[in-house]
């Protein structure tokens, strides 16, 4: 009998044939709604996103209930909700074209990819060099190292330097009651090109309030940009680093440099942090209020 039903069933059951232009449209759309899924995961879209799960599951139990006047409210009020997303988080989805538009486009797949360097192997020692070195001495710094997407608007806030990355360079530069010490600098490949400029504030409600300025403006100029920025704190002379709007604090210089010899090494605009190596995890001791 129970062999009888299940045949009835499978001899009804249509199984559509799957042709080679099939399994390529699967492959793409598995990477876009992957990359879009990862992007919401980093940004404030994500609360939404679960806000929108729960309104989706509300509905489902509605439409199970025929509760017609809900119903009916939920399909009027669709395409007004959808514009209103669009202009409430107009902010995010142009970060996430400029995004596009400047990496390539595949580099997730690709991360691996070697033969290329950002900046040279001298670049980094340097800058590791004065990193603890202002560390040891307790003076703040906000180091920002662009990556693919260029911060030519961020360059305009500060004062123009153009010159080779040094240790010494950048320790004066930091140097408190200095005329370049406030703000942060800015390096494209083996040149500091502009001091003193000025980042945006993170509006993350979940960072810690412990956090001061310097590590929110590090991870403010994180979430609009690729770009990865190395603080030093004041108070304490920890270091951490940024990158796509996560932080990573309390780094020894072993662990500094092999973040910066991914980012050297790699084209892709990734994210140290999330690529890190599973020998250096990231600390969550707290650290006193960088000010």
């Amino acid at each position: 009998m129970i062999a009888t039903i299940i045949q009835n069933y499978l001899s009804k059951l249509y199984l559509p044939s799957i042709a080679w232009n099939d399994i390529i449209e699967i492959i793409i759309l598995a990477y876009l709604i992957y990359k879009i899924m990862a992007w919401i995961k980093n940004t404030k879209a994500w609360n939404l996103l679960k806000g929108i799960i729960v309104i989706a599951i509300f509905l489902i139990v509605a439409y199970i209930l025929q509760l017609r006047t809900i119903l009916w409210v939920s399909r009027h009020a669709l395409g007004v909700a959808i514009i209103a997303l669009v202009v409430l988080f107009q902010p995010e989805l142009r970060h996430a074209l400029e995004r596009i538009g400047t990496r390539r486009f595949f580099s997730g797949i690709n991360s691996g990819t070697r033969g290329y360097e950002r900046f040279s192997k001298k670049t980094a020692d340097e800058i590791v060099e004065a990193v603890f070195s202002m560390s040891r001495a307790k003076t703040g710094a906000l180091i920002v190292i662009e990556q693919n997407l260029e911060l030519n608007e961020f360059l305009k806030t500060g004062i123009k330097t153009d010159a080779v990355v040094t240790g010494q360079l950048l320790i004066n530069i930091f140097e408190k009651n200095t005329p370049l010490h406030d703000g942060a600098v800015i390096i494209r490949g083996d040149r500091v090109l502009a001091a003193t400029c000025y980042l945006p504030l993170s509006n993350n409600d979940t960072v810690s309030k412990e956090l001061g300025t310097r590590h929110r403006a590090a991870l403010g100029i994180s979430e609009e940009s690729d770009s990865v920025t190395i603080v030093v704190s004041e108070e304490t002379g920890n270091v951490a680093l940024t990158a796509n709007g996560q932080l990573e604090r309390q780094l020894d210089r072993n662990t500094l440099m092999t973040r910066l010899e991914f980012i050297r090494t790699h084209s892709g605009g990734l994210n140290p942090i999330y690529y890190r190596n599973k020998k250096t995890p990231v600390r969550d001791e707290d650290e006193k209020q960088d000010i």
